[in-house]
């Protein structure tokens, strides 16, 4: 399934005030991906593996004639890692020359954010999993991981 997400929202005077988000679970935690870095939802199926690639790495997919690796959020968050459920999704994501398939445990919604909405990482959290966050904020009165796909890129591109 194809999104066609609203890149944002704003004021007359220009002003940045609303973005979109894709909401999804990985593992038992909730993330948000940027809703301009997302060009669609696919289900899950076999990736085609991939001799020599790290576990975070479970192989490629060929979606529409790309030829895309996928990337297991749950090992790269070091999250528990559970087999495939009916709701497992594979979202698809484009950033600058990079297209990636992120395996995420279940799509949850679209979500609005604003930017006084978002906070910044409190500096306890795991260095691993902050490194990857831009920011966090709240969403039903739970907390969400707004994830930096642009960080996520380097730490795939430059190892773990």
């Amino acid at each position: 399934m194809t999104f066609a997400l609203p890149a944002e929202t704003t004021r007359a005077d220009g002003e940045q005030t609303v973005r979109s988000y894709l909401l999804v679970r990985v593992s038992h935690e909730r993330y948000t991906i940027l809703g301009t870095d997302v060009r669609e939802v696919t289900r899950w199926r076999e990736p085609v593996p991939v001799p020599g690639s790290p576990p975070v790495l479970p192989g490629i997919l060929n979606q529409r004639g790309i030829i895309l690796p996928v990337v297991d959020l749950r090992l790269l968050l070091d999250l528990p890692v559970s087999p495939p459920e009916r709701t497992t999704r594979y979202v698809i994501t484009h950033r600058g020359e990079v297209d990636l398939a992120f395996l995420v445990d279940e799509v949850i919604d679209l979500v609005n954010l604003a930017a006084h909405q978002l906070e910044a990482i409190p500096d306890g959290l795991d260095s691993q999993q902050s490194r990857l966050l831009q920011s966090l904020t709240r969403l039903d009165d739970q907390p969400v991981a707004v994830l930096e796909l642009e960080a996520v890129i380097n730490t795939l591109q430059n190892g773990f």
